[in-house]
């Protein structure tokens, strides 16, 4: 039985301290599992509060920059200890603020904390390198700066895995830091921002301010005290926060949509690619960028693949993501719910066969919650809008190909490039897949869904502002290359 819990207050988080928003509005945050719990009532935060936060971090920049960077990651490997510590509540307020299943949310969470232990290494890590001068008295070589005051807008899907993977390089590299977290899941935010105070950061080097996008998002991204801003969202908010900082010549990297393909063989190993399918395209309910969204599969294998998917896809047990025995959650949010439905009713006017789910559950243990049914459609052309376009729900799409060539072909058909994989035995295939597919990430016999942390992560096309996240890539955004001189 499901125990219910007070809901928490939760401030923004501007200079060390916890402050309630100047204006004193507050929005629920809901528990999709059963929306008439309220997980927490977080700050609807204005302009004001925003401006409080940039002068807090300018303020408290220069001296964050001027620390040895592994003075800066001591701190970052203190925040990973405390973060740890709290593996099981963060993960808990996760699953409860958003849905995903409480397994998912306490990986993630572990991940956060090797995240930020792998940036707390970057400390130690060489920023330059020596060039030879033509001039043989002189000595030259590259150094970096931080770009000064960084804006990190987050989205719900990862509340911790993606900020932390933000803020760690920002931090190690000397930025200070202005968060925006996703408002629904802003009380899983306070605890990441919890365990960076408790680690001792000094006052200043990063503030939360939660608050909607239009004001505190767009706010972020026109603000003169800004000088670089990162963000993971939707194609339509991505390009306005882009615009917006270009327009003032500010720094900015857009992490967007995905509509991510796997390929299956005609030689594939079918049970295996059934397993990551459903693992890439419906765990975390579909709600993640790399999920796979499109199923294209070879002729010579196209029913018996339908077979084994539709008969697995069925047995999955949807659910509270606080229940041991639940494989899928809910849609983290009701307008997230229905934007899956009206997708699903789409896909059948479009003339796409509905093979299982695609509706609300049925009993009255899941009738409060914003659940739908893992959907599979067959019979799906690549111009189907359900083909087409980010759905960011427990959706699949079979698409059939004549022969491996033709499948790449489809798989590229869409304006999205983030992730792509394929099942094959065929190094030939492999090969082709490599060197084709126009993909931020590809990957072979394993699913869409997979980032690894010290990789760079990114898309092509209308996927990302074609810049790289995590690993050692990081450092290319937050910094600035310095060409130093010296003469005696």
């Amino acid at each position: 039985m499901h125990a219910v819990q007070e809901p928490q207050m939760i401030g923004n988080y501007i200079g060390g301290q916890w402050k309630a928003p100047a204006g004193g509005g507050s929005t629920p945050s809901i528990n999709p599992a059963r929306k008439s719990e309220i997980v927490g009532y977080v700050p609807d935060s204005q302009i004001g509060d925003l401006n409080e936060a940039v002068e807090a971090a300018e303020a408290a920049r220069r001296s964050w920059r001027k620390l040895a960077g592994s003075q800066r990651g001591a701190l970052l490997f203190k925040a990973a200890d405390a973060m740890e510590r709290r593996l099981d509540e963060i993960g808990r307020t996760m699953s409860r603020e958003m849905g995903k299943t409480f397994a998912e949310a306490k990986g993630e969470t572990a991940r956060g904390v090797a995240i930020l232990r792998y940036y707390a290494g970057e400390g130690i890590r060489k920023i330059g390198d020596v060039i030879p001068s033509t001039d043989a008295d002189a000595f030259m070589f590259t150094t970096r700066s931080p770009l000064g005051v960084v804006g990190v807008i987050s989205p719900w899907n990862f509340p911790v895995a993606i900020p932390v993977w933000k803020m760690a390089p920002a931090l190690i590299y000397g930025n200070a830091v202005v968060w925006k977290p996703a408002t629904e899941t802003a009380v899983t935010a306070a605890k990441i921002a919890e365990c960076f105070h408790e680690a001792g950061l000094p006052a200043g080097v990063l503030n939360m301010v939660i608050g909607g996008g239009r004001v505190i998002g767009q706010g972020i991204a026109s603000h003169p005290g800004i000088h670089g801003v990162t963000f993971t969202g939707s194609n339509e908010v991505g390009k306005q926060i882009g615009q917006t900082a270009l327009s003032r010549g500010a720094k900015y990297q857009l992490e967007m949509g995905g509509k991510n393909p796997i390929v299956i063989a005609a030689d594939a190993d079918l049970d295996l690619a059934v397993e990551a399918t459903i693992s890439g395209g419906l765990r975390s309910t579909g709600q993640k960028c790399t999920a796979t969204s499109r199923v294209i599969v070879v002729r010579d294998v196209y029913e018996a693949f339908k077979e084994k998917l539709v008969s697995q896809v069925k047995a999955l047990k949807v659910g509270d993501g606080l229940e041991a025995s639940t494989w899928l959650g809910p849609c983290a949010n009701e307008k997230q719910m229905e934007t899956v439905l009206s997708y699903i009713n789409r896909g059948k006017e479009e003339g796409a066969v509905l093979l299982c789910g695609g509706e609300r559950p049925e009993g009255a243990e899941l009738a409060d919650g914003f659940y739908v049914t893992p959907a599979v459609f067959d019979r799906v052309t690549s111009g189907m809008a359900i083909a087409q376009e980010e759905i960011f729900g427990p959706v699949l799409t079979l698409i059939e190909a004549d022969d491996f060539e033709s499948a790449i072909g489809l798989a590229n058909d869409t304006e999205f490039g983030l992730s792509a994989s394929v099942y094959t035995r065929d190094i030939g295939n492999v090969l082709s897949f490599v060197h084709e597919m126009d993909a931020g990430l590809v990957r072979i016999n394993a699913e869409t869904a997979g980032v690894e942390l010290q990789a760079p992560f990114g898309g092509m096309k209308q996927s990302s502002s074609h810049s790289r996240e995590q690993g050692q890539a990081a450092i290319e955004f937050y910094t600035s290359v310095k060409t130093v001189f010296i003469k005696p």
